[in-house]
């Protein structure tokens, strides 16, 4: 029994070591596997944010008065879409900020009212392509997809037609009647006794 005993203690020594050599490794797995995934997460945030657009920005007055066309950017924090474009509109301010102006209004400021009633900002992000004079030449709303904001800018920097966006001020001639048109029993008259 005692040689018995003596190599099941031997067995049971080794199950003990492998078993520790074993969950030490898992723990080394673990660990390493976290770093990567915190380092992973961590390289993911260093994009450009838009706080760093709007710091980096043309202040609104200088925009519309230094001879240069610009590109105004209606955009909130909490927007999902104005986050996902702002490392493509930082790299656009890298490649045309020499010759464009990139505004940056933050639609939660109640300061750019003004301007969000002017331009009649909607939704978000909300861009208007101003001319060397300040003009409101051409709008568009949402998610941009590169080539199309990129052909934008780049006739925008060169006086040209912009090819992709909805111009501002042209509409439909339409003329609303100031007073409801028929009797005063109208329901659309608002006021006006209705009459069974």
């Amino acid at each position: 029994m005692s040689t018995n005993s003596k190599s099941f203690s031997a067995n049971s020594s080794e199950s003990n070591q492998d078993k520790r050599l074993r969950n030490f490794l898992i723990a080394m797995v673990a660990i390493a596997l976290s770093v990567a995934l915190i380092l992973g997460i961590k390289s993911q945030n260093t994009s450009t944010s838009l706080a760093q657009l709007d710091s980096s920005s043309t202040p609104l007055a200088v925009a519309t008065t230094n001879g240069k066309p610009s590109l105004v950017e209606f955009y909130a924090e909490w927007c999902g879409v104005c986050q996902s474009m702002a490392p493509e509109m930082a790299q656009f301010k890298s490649q045309y900020g020499k010759n464009i102006n990139f505004v940056m209004l933050n639609v939660d400021n109640t300061k750019w009212l003004p301007e969000m009633l002017k331009y009649e900002v909607d939704g978000i992000p909300h861009f208007v392509f101003l001319d060397p004079q300040g003009t409101a030449i051409a709008q568009t709303v949402g998610n941009q997809p590169r080539t199309i904001m990129a052909s934008n800018l780049e006739a925008l920097s060169n006086g040209s037609v912009l090819p992709y966006a909805q111009t501002s001020g042209e509409v439909s001639a339409f003329s609303a009647p100031v007073s409801p048109v028929g009797s005063k029993s109208d329901p659309r008259s608002h006021g006006g006794t209705v009459v069974n």
